[in-house]
């Protein structure tokens, strides 16, 4: 399993998350400030199978907007191994 911490812009926040749960993705959304974007953020957590990440990734991919400075990235992502979760 894997998890995917997306940090996307604010303005990316809706056509990402709506895509990736038209895609069968779970998603969890979290307001964030901080170093990647210096501007309102949003993180994105998506837990999916091993064989699913590079979908999700494609999917975050197709749906942010490309930066209007060229030294800017439309996102930044954290694809980790998860060894174990559970649900309660």
């Amino acid at each position: 399993m894997k998890m995917i911490i997306a940090i996307i812009s604010d303005v990316d926040n809706e056509p990402v998350s709506q895509a990736l749960i038209s895609s069968g993705f779970r998603v969890t959304r979290v307001a964030s400030t901080g170093g990647f974007f210096r501007r309102g953020s949003t993180t994105l957590m998506i837990g999916c199978e091993d064989d699913r990440a590079d979908a999700a990734i494609q999917v975050i991919k197709e749906n942010t907007t490309p930066p209007e400075e060229p030294t800017r990235k439309r996102a930044t992502l954290f694809v980790l191994n998860v060894d174990h979760f559970s649900q309660v």
